[in-house]
């Protein structure tokens, strides 16, 4: 019985529920985290204008709902064709919400697509928010930092951005000793396959783990990586995800970013 979170009816069936989330409760999980995080970093708590770069089935758009009411927007934007067309006719009845398809290639999700590198079909200086739950852990080195500098282009200033990353930091480097016994064996699968140990295409700050069939499977980024990546946005917030067996706010790391005013 859903009596005062009444955006959670909108959670879809099992079947459409995508993002390695399956669970109702793993969607009503990561919905309130995220919607939390919109909350603390939104300086209105109505009519906003959110751009959800890979917006998959929808879990963000129902956690930006609230936020974007009074006029507000949500643009979900997606490369996966099949899920566009799904968002479009699940969320129809919030007519605040539109979803777009990006037609770009990604060797995991849709290699079939343009090879070329294209803006995003968004307004420069728009957006007081930009989030991309698990994006940046799918993108080679030449994806991340032509993706990064669109961020930047569509908030407007004094807007900020929510990203996850698998980033390979001490805190990473500092748990690799946790994942082996003495003899050098892993504890259990998981912790195998989140070690970032195979450059990607040859990158010096881009890696991807043993098992992936793509890089873009499973993307992590060092803190170098991060410095060329990002050079027009501030880091304000850094939330290390759990996946460093540790205690963490979700399972990847969550950086929040603000575009400067001048």
């Amino acid at each position: 019985h859903i009596k005062r979170a009444k955006s959670l009816l909108s959670i879809p069936r099992v079947k459409f529920r995508k993002g390695g989330k399956l669970s109702y409760v793993e969607w009503g999980h990561v919905i309130g985290i995220f919607q939390t995080l919109m909350y603390s970093n939104l300086s209105s708590m109505t009519g906003n204008h959110i751009l959800d770069v890979g917006c998959g089935t929808g879990l963000l758009g129902i956690a930006s709902a609230p936020l974007v009411s009074d006029k507000g927007s949500y643009t979900g934007l997606d490369v996966m064709k099949s899920d566009i067309n799904f968002c479009k006719n699940h969320y129809k009845h919030w007519s605040s919400h539109s979803y777009i398809h990006f037609d770009v290639a990604n060797a995991t999700y849709a290699n079939h697509q343009s090879q070329s590198l294209s803006p995003w079909p968004i307004k420069s200086d728009s957006t007081h928010l930009v989030t991309a739950l698990s994006v940046w852990t799918h993108l080679s080195e030449q994806d991340s930092v032509f993706y990064f500098d669109e961020i930047a282009r569509v908030l407007r200033p004094g807007g900020r951005a929510i990203i996850t990353f698998f980033y390979l930091d001490e805190k990473y480097h500092a748990t690799l000793s946790q994942r082996v016994d003495a003899n050098g064996k892993y504890h259990n699968t998981n912790q195998l396959m989140w070690i970032f140990d195979q450059s990607a295409y040859g990158s010096e700050h881009w890696y991807a783990p043993k098992w992936v069939k793509h890089p873009e499977d499973a993307i992590g980024i060092t803190p170098q990586g991060l410095d060329i990546m990002n050079k027009k946005l501030k880091l304000k917030t850094y939330h290390p995800g759990n996946w460093k067996e540790q205690p963490g706010l979700y399972f990847q790391d969550i950086l929040v970013f603000e575009k400067e005013t001048v």
